[in-house]
């Protein structure tokens, strides 16, 4: 199993660094659906511990996730059947966060094509949970509604159908409103991250979101 991780790890990073090399670093103007590797880390409000707790047993912390987390866990995984040109690095559903690398890989014109229909269903979707009174609401949410394609369109899809699930379990969880990203700019970097996400149960207490 640790060979398969390593062989699994280095193949990762491999593709990486022949394909999402990151030379910009003007983000105000960055593409957030360009092709690349987007290191995300989504919060739960107030950093409430929603996902379950880590526990120590013989010295190593284990996260022990509750039937939230175990939805959160779920449904990240399942991100690629609903947006096919984007595939996963590491990922792990912490007490009050979810830390996970999200690759976006638009392969040619007819992945494009297939993202455009996708993200538009998504959007439409999430617009069609908005009320409208005499269409003023709508038009406002197609100005507000992220770009399809885009981080921002998954993650809003991630958040909500995690909601949407959850209170049936608890009808008090709640997101964070935003999300952090960081674009990934070479092999190096997207090695330290995937190391990151790797070691951060066992690293908890050091956690900037340990509380």
């Amino acid at each position: 199993m640790q060979r398969l991780y390593i062989n699994n790890q280095h193949n990762m990073i491999n593709k990486f660094q022949n394909k999402y090399r990151v030379s910009s670093s003007r983000l105000k103007n960055w593409d957030y659906g360009k092709n690349g590797a987007y290191f995300i880390t989504v919060c739960t409000k107030n950093r409430e511990h929603f996902f379950g707790e880590i526990v120590s047993i013989n010295n190593e912390n284990e996260m022990q996730l509750n039937e939230i987390g175990v939805l959160a866990n779920q449904f990240w995984s399942e991100i690629p059947k609903h947006f096919p040109f984007v595939e996963l690095g590491n990922c792990q559903v912490m007490p009050n966060h979810v830390h996970g690398i999200l690759i976006i890989d638009k392969k040619n014109i007819v992945d494009n094509i297939v993202v455009d229909i996708v993200a538009d269903i998504v959007v439409e979707t999430l617009q069609c949970n908005v009320s409208t009174e005499n269409g003023i609401k709508n038009d406002k949410m197609s100005k507000i509604s992220p770009k399809r394609g885009t981080i921002s369109t998954i993650l809003r899809s991630y958040k909500s159908v995690v909601t949407k699930n959850s209170h049936y379990l608890n009808t008090n969880f709640e997101w964070q409103e935003r999300f952090h990203d960081n674009i990934i700019r070479d092999s190096a970097s997207f090695e330290r991250i995937q190391n990151y996400i790797e070691n951060n149960v066992a690293r908890w207490k050091e956690d900037k979101f340990y509380n």
